[in-house]
């Protein structure tokens, strides 16, 4: 992991810097209290609780801040590879599948372990130049370990001209 990756952990992790951070560049995760928890090369853990502004009228957590939760856990170890990526890529989610299987309720906790497959869509596209998709999944789980919601989210990546 490069300074910059290791710097851009640190910030994403820490509760109040991503605070700040997402009031700034992504107000709805800062309101709905979307929180990086763990991230590394290989996989990240994002989390998101039953509360007031997140909840449904069926008494669990609204599909879309689970959604922003999941995809969120990808995206922070794409925002890591691509951080201080020469030459630069640009990324987008172009395609999602979601399944709910549980009732989601209390703090869930989603983990994308798919690291290693982004780095490499990353690597290719500044290799080669042209544009790049990667299916990555993201599984959701409430506190007693049980899969409450699965997401697949396809990242397209491009370099930069």
């Amino acid at each position: 992991m490069t300074n910059q990756q290791q710097k851009y952990v640190s910030q994403v992790t820490n509760g109040f810097i991503f605070s700040l951070f997402s009031l700034k560049q992504a107000p709805m995760i800062f309101l709905a209290g979307v929180r990086v928890k763990e991230l590394d090369e290989a996989h990240a853990v994002t989390t998101v609780r039953h509360r007031f502004l997140t909840k449904n009228p069926f008494g669990s957590l609204y599909f879309a801040c689970l959604a922003m939760a999941a995809e969120l856990s990808s995206g922070v170890v794409a925002l890591m590879y691509i951080k201080d990526a020469k030459p630069k890529v640009s990324m987008l989610v172009t395609g999602m599948k979601a399944e709910f299987i549980k009732k989601a309720k209390g703090r869930i906790s989603f983990t994308c372990s798919d690291g290693k497959k982004i780095a490499a869509v990353i690597a290719e596209t500044q290799n080669t130049g042209e544009g790049v998709t990667v299916e990555v999944k993201a599984t959701g789980k409430d506190e007693a370990g049980d899969v409450v919601a699965q997401f697949v989210f396809v990242w397209s990546f491009k370099r930069k001209s």
